[in-house]
Formats: structure tokens, C-alpha cells, sequence
């Protein structure tokens, strides 16, 4: 029996107007932009719809904004009753997932992840941490390489395990980059350093998760009706508690993006839908495993091209 998964987007896939030709047509899905404004008593749908791209980039917007563009899309994909055997989101995406998945309200969520970007964005600061991608190395060989600059030089640690030979390294500047030096001289293929605000899903991160730690005490989380897949662990969970539990680890914890995917496979998932804009998850996924079915939905075109293709398939 052929299963559906649903993947919700990260930070870095935010982009001016995203979301707004379904927005402009259809009244449901503009209330999900209305309803974050209020949520917010802020005028997100406007930053949004008009930018400038640098104002929605800052994690404080792109967070509650990525969120709300991919449960507007997720608006309408419900109209075809196209419906999720297991969910799953790439960090900050696992608040939209939680969404998806009943365990968490849209506007709780939408509030818990601007407190979620003001709490990553102070807890270093400016300039202080960063991010490098590190291409062509396994995720053995460089933890014993950020664990030994992390003893001699500074903080550094795995943040992002997204495919085969694609890991993401977060921690101090000068950890960061004593890393990638390291890894180049130990085989890796290529270090990107990554234009981000701060070393997310680093150790750095704790006094943000602390915080985090309150304002969840603040909202309500229900247990999931479909299984939510961990960031942290890599398994569902449904519990409301241990979903709490493990957001909150989730900001210092390296994101298991390419074991989340292997045990949905395992699970009997073999149809994967990226909800909300870009493609780099569908991308990921692709680079997993090539055998199952990917697809996007970002806008009108590819909603349509996309029930299409699944009803020729059933």
C-alpha cells in the first residue's frame, strides 16, 4: 500500500511573494495570511507580498512567514483530499508540520516561532557564529574533527545531516572555520561558508532554548493525529510531551534530515510531497533515495500538475 508524506520547508527557502497567486484567488488561503497578521499584530502578509527580501530574510520574519506560506498552500491541498501517512519538516518546518499534523494551532505556531527567531537571533551575537556546509565527508569523520576543534580551538558541532555527503557545521567563527580547514586537509571536497545570522543547532543555541522552554509553557500542544517525524531523533512521535521535549532540543541538536527521510522509506512512505515554497527538500530527498516519487507544491500550476500526476498514478 502506497504511503504519503508531507515535507514542510526550513529557513532558506523564503522568498518576496511567495504564495501570493493563491492568496489573490482564494479566500481560504488569504484568511491563513490574515490570520497570522493578527496573530502577530504585525503586517507579515504585506512583508510577504512586497518585501524587501533582506526585512523578510531576518529569522525573526522568515520563520513565522515560511510557516504561514506553507500552511496557506497546505489550505488547499486538503481540498483534494490528498491526505499525509506521516509528516516531517527541515528545522523551523517542523512547526508547520506539527500543524499538519493537529498537534499544535496555526496561530500558537505561528506566534512560538517569532519568539523561536528573536531567541536564536540574540543568543550570539552578530558576526560571533556561523555556518559552513562541508561536501564529500561522512558524518563519523567530521564529528571527530568538530569534536577535536571544538577541545582545542573553539565550539563546533554538526547541525544539519541532509543527505549523503552534504552536512552542515555550526558553532563559533573561528571553530567554524578551523573545521573547514580541516576537512578539506582530511578529504572533504568542497566547505561553504553559509550566509545565515547565527550558529544555528550548535551548542551555542542553549540559552535560546531555555527561553524557548517558557513560551512553550505558555501554548498549547496536543498529541499528533499522524506522526510527526523528529528532527532530533529521527522517529515519530505523537506525544505531546515528548513533542515539546524534543523541540526544545531540537535548537541545539543537529537536524537528522537523510535518517528522517531513510526511516519514513522504511516506514513504507514512497511518495514525498515538499509543501510550501522551494524545492531543496524534494532535492534532498532525490539524493537519499532516487526510487520514490517527489513532488512540489508551491503555487497554483504546480498544486494542479502535481493532483494530476498522483491520480494518474493510483
Amino acid at each position: 500500500m502506497s504511503k504519503i508524506a508531507f515535507l514542510f520547508p526550513g529557513q532558506g527557502s523564503q522568498s518576496v511573494g511567495m504564495g501570493q497567486d493563491l492568496a489573490e484567488k482564494y479566500e481560504e488561503v488569504k484568511n491563513i495570511f490574515n490570520e497570522a497578521d493578527q496573530a502577530l499584530n504585525d503586517s507579515l502578509s504585506e512583508l510577504i507580498q512586497n518585501g524587501p527580501q533582506e526585512t523578510l530574510t531576518l529569522t525573526t520574519n522568515a520563520q513565522p512567514a515560511l510557516l504561514t506560506t506553507s500552511i496557506a498552500v497546505l489550505q488547499k491541498v486538503k481540498e483534494f483530499n490528498i491526505k499525509a501517512d506521516y509528516v516531517a519538516g527541515h528545522s523551523l518546518g517542523e512547526y508547520t508540520a506539527l500543524v499538519a499534523a493537529g498537534s499544535l494551532e496555526f496561530r500558537d505556531a505561528v506566534q512560538i516561532v517569532r519568539k523561536r527567531g528573536e531567541f536564536m537571533e540574540a543568543a550570539v551575537p552578530n558576526g560571533q557564529g556561523s555556518m559552513a556546509a562541508i561536501l564529500g565527508m561522512d558524518a563519523e569523520k567530521l564529528t571527530e574533527i568538530t569534536d577535536q576543534v571544538t577541545e582545542t580551538v573553539s565550539s563546533v558541532q554538526l547541525a544539519n545531516l541532509n543527505c549523503p555527503g552534504q552536512i552542515v557545521i555550526s558553532g563559533t567563527k573561528e571553530g567554524v572555520e578551523k573545521a573547514c580547514e580541516l576537512a578539506k586537509e582530511n578529504g572533504a571536497r568542497r566547505a561553504i561558508p553559509l550566509e545565515v545570522s547565527g550558529p544555528f543547532h550548535s551548542r551555542l543555541m542553549e540559552p535560546a532554548s531555555q527561553k524557548l522552554d517558557e513560551v512553550l509553557q505558555n501554548h498549547s500542544i496536543v498529541d499528533a493525529k499522524i506522526p510527526v517525524i523528529s528532527n532530533v531523533t529521527a522517529e515519530p512521535v505523537t506525544d505531546a510531551d515528548q513533542i515539546k521535549d524534543l523541540l526544545i532540543k531540537q535548537l541545539y541538536s543537529p537536524v537528522r534530515w537523510e535518517d528522517s527521510i531513510k526511516t519514513m522509506i522504511d516506514l513504507g512512505v514512497d511518495t514525498f510531497i515538499e509543501i510550501g515554497p522551494g524545492k531543496v527538500l524534494t532535492g534532498l530527498v532525490r539524493k537519499i533515495d532516487r526510487k520514490v516519487k517527489t513532488y512540489n507544491i508551491f503555487d497554483e500550476d504546480s498544486l494542479n500538475k502535481t493532483v494530476e500526476q498522483l491520480r494518474g498514478d493510483k
